[in-house]
């Protein structure tokens, strides 16, 4: 009989020991739709952590695209009790890349 590995102790000591860091910075949020199991694992990381410690989530999607991306209502609420920041502007990496061109 196979072991589910979302289920095995390696797993579930991985989740618990993310979820107990004081601070988690997820960079690039978003480029990918999660799969139902990553889901499930970002949703559980996310849930336990709400209120009670710092998570710093850096997406170029607006807010508003998260839910496609996640597909889970649950996060409506946490976003309510974060704090936002949202950065206007051009980006400064396409200014980098412009002044680097070569001509």
């Amino acid at each position: 009989m196979k072991t589910n590995s979302r289920n095995s102790k390696k797993h579930l000591k991985e989740i618990d020991r993310i979820e107990k860091q004081d601070l988690i910075i997820l960079d690039d949020f978003g480029l990918q739709s999660l799969e139902n199991h990553k889901r499930q694992d970002f949703m559980e990381i996310i849930e336990d952590r709400h209120r009670k410690r710092s998570t710093i989530i850096i997406s170029q999607l607006p807010v508003a695209s998260w839910h496609e991306i996640i597909a889970e209502q649950t996060i409506v609420e946490m976003v309510h009790y974060s704090l936002r920041i949202d950065l206007l502007g051009e980006s400064s990496r396409r200014k980098k890349s412009e002044s680097t061109a070569v001509v």
